[in-house]
């Protein structure tokens, strides 16, 4: 947990060094990181709403990075943007104004054409922001409030990180370690998880088959608690969930397993031991949070995603000085995501791929016209669009007129051009002349 360098009457100071360092990742071995303030992962930051996070970020290494506060409703100079760079040797000061509700979100490298390689490395950490809502609620708190970032590596025997495909990564990390094991009380926990894998999609599940209780998505609490035996995030997706290890005796072990894992691959994730009893007075209540409403009438965009021949979207790579969306800031939109094959060779692989808006959360309508669930139907950044799949969005652009991007979140995509740039503009009327802007060809727009 980061500790503040300094605080005012409205804001906290922090200070962070982007450095290599050499961490024990597998036991026995010591391997060299790209590490915020020195961590694997990078220290955790706890925000509250209405109170602004400062953070001053030093690039001690030999690459330049972008450092980007994912589901951070902020302003564009402090986004992140994949070309605004911290080069070497110098430092940028980001401010979050945490003006959303209480969320589960993470601050990783952004800078383009480097990103992957440079989250893979190690540039990622938890920033965990509550609000007086949120904290009023009997949720397991203090000790019991556990984030979990997930990820795969691969590290050969001399403990050297290789940055490689994700099917030749057979190490599942879990808070920076190799399949970890957690000591933890015969009482209701509530996990943060995080899939920080660049480019990898998981899907969890305890060993036993015991359900558990998701709270949260992305952008906040879900409307009311959802079970679940199994729970699938796609890269830079989170979910929050309550365990309730009281069902099993003081002694005993369970294990979170992977059944997303490759047959070359163990399935173990993470293992849990009941070590002790403790009091609980947490309990999740029926109604957790007040989703704000889908937009009824909006603005109406189509997007296709395509892998071959290469990484793209509407055709086009990534164009820092071409604006792809033109918006306004209140304007409400609903986006139709296509992921399907285009003309492409046989044999050649049909990637899924992982959709983030940056400034604006979303709801997530449907897939292939039918309805989510409702562990999917909360506030969202990132969604999981399968190959073949047309999946809708709603949002409302918020209060931050500016530059920001979207794009594919499986980071090699993003890295090779598969994002657009989108320019929210101030919501005088004068500006509301051309809603659809220079949207991509293949894109329509109607209110």
């Amino acid at each position: 947990m980061l500790s503040p360098v300094s605080r005012t009457d409205s804001s906290d100071l922090y200070r962070l060094r982007m450095a290599e360092t050499e961490v024990e990742i597998v036991k026995g071995l010591l391997t060299t990181v790209r590490a915020y303030g020195g961590c694997f992962p990078g220290p955790t930051i706890r925000a509250v709403k209405g109170r602004e996070v400062v953070v001053q970020q030093t690039n001690d290494l030999s690459v330049h990075t972008s450092v980007h506060l994912h589901g951070g409703h902020v302003r564009s100079q402090y986004d992140g943007l994949p070309m605004a760079f911290v080069e070497p040797g110098e430092t940028r000061e980001y401010r979050y104004p945490n003006d959303q509700v209480a969320a589960s979100l993470w601050y990783h490298d952004h800078a383009h054409g480097l990103e992957a390689e440079n989250v893979y490395r190690g540039l990622a950490g938890a920033y965990l922001l509550s609000d007086p809502h949120e904290s009023g609620l009997p949720l397991p708190s203090g000790e019991f409030d556990i984030p979990l970032l997930i990820r795969d590596a691969r590290i050969e025997t001399d403990g050297r990180l290789v940055y490689t495909d994700p099917y030749e990564c057979p190490h599942m990390l879990v808070n920076g370690k190799e399949r970890p094991y957690f000591e933890v009380a015969a009482r209701k926990y509530r996990l943060r998880v995080f899939n920080v894998s660049p480019n990898r999609h998981i899907s969890l599940r305890f060993a036993d088959g015991e359900p558990f209780t998701q709270i949260a998505s992305d952008g906040g609490l879900l409307a009311g608690p959802v079970k679940l035996n199994e729970l699938t995030l796609a890269g830079a997706e989170r979910a929050e969930i309550v365990v309730d290890f009281a069902r099993y005796p003081v002694g005993e072990s369970v294990v979170l397993e992977n059944t997303a894992a490759l047959e070359t691959e163990r399935p173990e994730v993470l293992r849990f031991d009941i070590t002790r009893t403790a009091e609980d007075r947490s309990r999740i209540p029926d109604v957790l949070a007040t989703l704000p409403p889908i937009p009824k009438e909006a603005v109406h965009r189509e997007f296709w995603l395509t892998t071959f021949p290469d990484t793209r979207i509407n055709g086009r790579k990534y164009d820092p000085d071409r604006t792809d969306v033109r918006t306004t800031v209140g304007t409400s939109e609903i986006w139709t995501i296509h992921n399907h094959p285009n003309h492409r060779p046989a044999g050649v692989f049909h990637a899924p791929h992982s959709f983030h808006t940056h400034l604006v959360r979303f709801r997530v309508l449907d897939r292939d016209g039918e309805p989510v669930g409702p562990a999917e139907a909360g506030l969202k950044d990132t969604v999981a669009i399968h190959p073949g799949e047309t999946v809708r969005i709603a949002m409302t652009w918020g209060d931050y007129p500016g530059e920001y991007v979207y794009h594919c979140h499986h980071l090699v995509h993003s890295s090779h051009g598969q994002m657009g740039r989108i320019d929210v503009l101030p919501s005088a009327p004068e500006d509301r002349a051309d809603e659809s802007g220079e949207a991509f060809a293949g894109s329509s727009s109607s209110s």
